[in-house]
């Protein structure tokens, strides 16, 4: 952990955000006290298609990508007679 004074931050910033990105914790004090922190942020995960692939009953997968019978749509979503 490296403490660092503001007034030296201010001209050493390029360097301590480097350091921080290698993982290495810089703290920044004011008057010798530590006020903040600057430390790397996590990665973003992003989607990451196919996560579920081999964990879903093949049942399931089979029953939710068949197309709806007339009476199963009409029980969803009525006989399309407007009230």
């Amino acid at each position: 952990m490296r403490k660092v004074n503001i007034h030296e931050a201010k001209t050493t910033l390029s360097q301590l955000v480097e350091a921080a990105e290698s993982g290495e914790t810089v703290v920044l004090a004011r008057a010798g006290k530590p006020v903040v922190q600057l430390v790397r942020l996590k990665k973003k995960r992003g989607i990451k298609l196919g996560g579920l692939k081999g964990k879903l009953p093949e049942k399931l997968i089979a029953d939710s990508v068949k197309p709806l019978s007339k009476k199963e749509l009409e029980q969803l979503f009525g006989n399309g007679d407007e009230p």
